[in-house]
């Protein structure tokens, strides 16, 4: 841990150049080598025989680029990870009463995607640890109206996947067999989960490539990875009226610049997740020590990208106290940390009525100790340093309130 001299000398050379936020607006990082390849592919789009198109060059590259980068089969490009999740949702023909467990510490996207088709969510509790779903505690809410599992790659760590497809196997569906398990990536592209790349286990995998994520495809776009060429049909009709299967369906789809520049994005990937991860490596040493802070762990089977450094405080500082250190962070220090996230019953009245009854005891407490701080691979050490030394800072000044 940075000692109180180490912190004085970090703090009195000023505030960093940046404001930095604890979901920085653009994830990743643009130069001429994205400008160029929006403006090929604008250029190629003037000529009226080409245009823009829907399903054309290069989008099935970035598809096929994608999927190989993942480990999946295939690829289907989208125009958000929201779509994604309402398309592998709609996949399942949920009926009245069919239920898709959920793990309530999320973004609202993967339970409203469940609603949204015809499902009811079931609330799971999270690992304490990891902020990754329970296996356990989904194991003890499956009934023989469970349709699904849709775990969430929870701010930059992959599930434990392979845990949640044995207990899928173990409880099959009396009509459908063994539960699909399908994964919300959306904040881990580029996580490794056993020696892979997430995006290749269970039933499919939804990316998000908006402008916050690891990469993004000018500011919106997803991507959904299977390997059950069936599912990748389907998703590839309705993200455009459902025309291969004649089925509904609707207009997702990822124009053709955004995959080009997607393509030069996903090259990049690996450097940006390298540059996040060592930025958090170096943070935990500066951080070492701090009794009140609970560090990201990473278990030795995972890579973590750090999408977001998430923290939480002591049980006894919940609620108030970890207001206080992200209201002292902001207007002593200019630092904007986040709270990624609460459960979604709190954040949602719909998703609380439509959950109304169920209590997760474990989930509320962590969403009353959980903040995000900065972290981003464009981040300078300096800056890394002063936001460490500024978050010591902060929790000394809480002690004494």
């Amino acid at each position: 841990m940075l000692n109180a001299e180490e912190r004085t000398e970090i703090l009195k050379h000023g505030r960093p150049d940046t404001t930095w936020e604890g979901e920085p607006k653009l994830g990743g990082i643009y130069d001429e080598d994205e400008i160029e390849a929006a403006v090929s592919i604008m250029r190629r789009a003037a000529d009226i025989r080409q245009g823009f198109g829907f399903s054309g060059y290069p989008i099935p590259e970035f598809e096929q680029a994608f999927a190989e980068y993942t480990g999946a089969a295939h690829g289907v490009a989208v125009n958000s990870a929201g779509p994604g999740l309402d398309m592998t949702m709609k996949y399942l023909n949920l009926e009245p009463g069919d239920e898709v467990i959920v793990q309530a510490i999320n973004f609202v996207a993967a339970p409203l995607a469940v609603m949204g088709a015809g499902g009811q969510v079931v609330w799971a509790e999270v690992d304490s640890k990891t902020l990754q779903l329970d296996p356990e505690d989904v194991e003890q809410r499956i009934t023989p109206r469970t349709r699904a599992i849709l775990p969430v790659h929870m701010n930059g760590l992959a599930a434990p996947m392979d845990e949640l497809l044995e207990i899928a196997r173990r409880h099959p569906h009396p009509v459908h067999g063994p539960l699909p398990v399908i994964g919300d990536a959306a904040r881990a592209t580029g996580a490794e989960y056993k020696g892979g790349k997430i995006g290749q286990h269970g039933s499919a995998t939804v990316f998000s490539l908006h402008t916050m994520k690891n990469i993004c495809t000018l500011g919106e776009g997803g991507m959904i990875t299977t390997n059950d060429k069936q599912f990748a049909d389907y998703c590839r009709s309705t993200r455009f009226y459902g025309f291969l299967t004649d089925s509904w369906g609707t207009s997702n789809v990822m124009t053709t610049v955004q995959a080009a520049v997607g393509l030069v994005q996903l090259k990049k990937l690996d450097a940006f997740v390298e540059a996040r991860r060592r930025l958090a490596l170096e943070r935990h040493k500066l951080l070492e020590g701090v009794e009140e802070l609970e560090l990201p762990l990473e278990p030795a089977d995972r890579k973590h990208t750090y999408y977001l450094y998430t923290v939480l405080v002591k049980k006894d500082w919940a609620g108030e106290k970890r207001d206080k250190i992200i209201e002292i962070m902001a207007d002593k220090f200019n630092i904007k940390c986040i709270i990624a996230n609460p459960p979604c019953y709190q954040a949602r009245k719909v998703l609380r009525e439509h959950t109304e009854g169920q209590t997760l005891p474990r989930s509320d407490e962590i969403g009353a100790r959980l903040l995000c701080v900065p972290i981003h691979p464009a981040m300078l050490d300096e800056d890394n340093a002063y936001i460490s030394a500024a978050l010591i800072e902060t929790v000394g000044m809480v002690k004494t309130l």
